[in-house]
C-alpha cells in the first residue's frame, strides 16, 4: 500500500446557537489542526460575537478525534482566546488524551470564565447546564 497518497482528515467544525446575548458554541477538532483551519473558523466566531454588545458564551469543544496542532495553529488558538476570552463564561473540553487536560489548564489563563476538561461529553454538557444529548 502506498501511504504517500493517503489524505488525513483534519479541521474544525463549529455550531453556533444564540438566544439574545447568550451563545452556545460547539467545536469539534479532527486530526492535526492547521493555520488554515483557523483562517476559516476565526472569522465565523468573530462575526457571530460582533453582532452583540456583551456576548455571554458557553463553549463545548470535542477533542476526541484531535491528534495534534501545528505550532502556528496553536498560536492562532492563543490569539483567539486573547481576543474573545472575556466573553466566555464556561468552556468545557472533552477528550481522550492526557495532553488535552494540560491544554485546558493553560487555556484557563486566557479566558475570563471557567475552563474544565472532561472525559465524557455528558459530563461536560451537564456542567455547562445544557442537559444531556441523547
Amino acid at each position: 500500500m502506498n501511504t504517500k497518497n493517503i489524505t488525513k482528515r483534519h479541521g474544525l467544525s463549529i455550531g453556533i446557537e444564540r438566544t439574545d446575548s447568550h451563545f452556545f458554541l460547539t467545536m469539534k477538532a479532527v486530526g492535526k489542526l492547521t493555520h488554515e483551519d483557523y483562517e476559516v473558523i476565526t472569522p465565523m466566531i468573530d462575526s457571530a460575537l460582533a453582532s452583540v454588545d456583551f456576548p455571554q458564551v458557553k463553549m463545548l469543544i470535542d477533542g476526541t478525534e484531535m491528534d495534534d496542532w501545528e505550532a502556528r495553529a496553536a498560536w492562532d488558538d492563543f490569539k483567539l482566546g486573547l481576543k474573545h476570552g472575556k466573553e466566555f463564561d464556561q468552556v468545557a473540553i472533552y477528550g481522550n488524551k492526557n495532553w488535552q487536560e494540560k491544554v485546558a489548564k493553560i487555556g484557563s489563563w486566557f479566558i475570563a470564565g471557567e475552563v474544565k476538561f472532561f472525559e465524557h461529553c455528558e459530563d461536560a454538557l451537564q456542567w455547562l447546564g445544557e442537559g444531556v444529548v441523547e
